[in-house]
Parts: structure tokens; C-alpha cells; sequence
């Protein structure tokens, strides 16, 4: 079965969502193992199985238009001694499609309260 384009699985959920609020802590880019160290402790479980589910998820979320990414400065990576990373951030259209996602599971959270109608 085909997903809907536009939609968003779980992982892809939880990776824009804690690369929203990293934004908002001041970070505006990210890294694989940065958002990866970040949604263990942002959720209290390890979501991803393998770091290679992460880094598909990620270039799904760019081919999607949902991220938006560069090579990190090679200088940077080098006076560091470590190899360089791509770096992310998150579009409008990512940001749209996170709220997009959650209104479903308002909506039925509601409805089980009794806020709004069936």
C-alpha cells in the first residue's frame, strides 16, 4: 500500500518535530546523529532501529521538500579533526506538514474527551 503523498510515517513525525524545537532552543541546522541523540532523549526510547533508517527517512524528507540541506564548511569539519556532515533544516512546507500530522490525532484525542462532535 502507497502513502499518501505528503504524509508522514512516525519517524518522519518525530524527526521534524524535534527539529522544530531545536530550532526554537537556537539550533537552525542539525545532523543525523545530532537529531538522532535528541529524539532518544526528546521521547525516552530509541525510535530508530539503525542509523540507516534515519538517513533514508532523512533524504525521503528532503525529496518531499520537507528539509532542505548542505554540506557543512570543510574547514569547520577539519579543525575539529572529524569528517564533515551534511547539515538539515526545516522548510515551511516541513513545518506545514507537521501540523498537518498532528491535527488527526487532536482531532480523535477530542473526541475521546467528548471536546467535539463524532
Amino acid at each position: 500500500m502507497r502513502r499518501k503523498r505528503g504524509s508522514l510515517v512516525p519517524t518522519e513525525t518525530s524527526i521534524l518535530e524535534t527539529a522544530i524545537e531545536m530550532r526554537l532552543g537556537g539550533a537552525p541546522d542539525f545532523h543525523g546523529f545530532l537529531i538522532a541523540r535528541q529524539m532518544r532523549e526528546r521521547e525516552g526510547a530509541l525510535l530508530l532501529t539503525a542509523h540507516g533508517t534515519l538517513y533514508k527517512a532523512l533524504d525521503r524528507l528532503q525529496r518531499f521538500g520537507f528539509l532542505e540541506s548542505e554540506w557543512e564548511d570543510p574547514l569547520v569539519a577539519a579543525n575539529e579533526g572529524r569528517p564533515r556532515r551534511r547539515l538539515y533544516r526545516v522548510t515551511a512546507a516541513g513545518e506545514a506538514a507537521v501540523a498537518a500530522a498532528r491535527k488527526p490525532a487532536q482531532h480523535v484525542a477530542a473526541r475521546r474527551t467528548g471536546l467535539v462532535a463524532p
